[in-house]
């Protein structure tokens, strides 16, 4: 099985939401991303992504946390890749104030499935 990860600070600048909330497009974008990373690593071509089957969000990401960001290839079909997407918080922001704190246990935000496609002769 093959998987890529990225990690990242979220900065109070991305939150915007009482409470320093994250909008979920914040956790899309970086599934984006750690799946390119995927289809180069596999195929050797960043891929076209097609769309979600699933997405759950299942708890908050705020201003001050770090994330983890994982794509797991599922399937891989002649020119479909089947991925699995999540997002984990690793360190919780504790306040504005830049405390923080690394989780005992990485907290499962945000999971998805989606499909991409590698072009037949390697364009767009």
């Amino acid at each position: 099985m093959s998987k890529a990860v990225h990690r990242r600070y979220v900065a109070f600048s991305d939150a915007h939401y009482a409470g320093n909330l994250v909008d979920g497009a914040f956790a899309l974008k970086l599934f984006g991303d750690v799946g390119t990373n995927l289809s180069i690593e596999i195929d050797g071509h960043e891929g076209l992504f097609a769309g979600y089957s699933s997405v759950e969000f299942l708890a908050p990401v705020r201003g001050g946390d770090i994330v983890e960001a994982e794509a797991t290839l599922v399937k891989k079909g002649n020119r479909s890749r089947t991925v699995d997407f999540e997002l984990r918080v690793i360190c919780r922001g504790s306040d504005d104030t830049g405390r923080s704190q690394v989780l005992e246990s990485p907290l499962v935000a945000v999971r998805a499935r989606g499909t991409a496609v590698i072009p037949a002769d390697g364009t767009e």
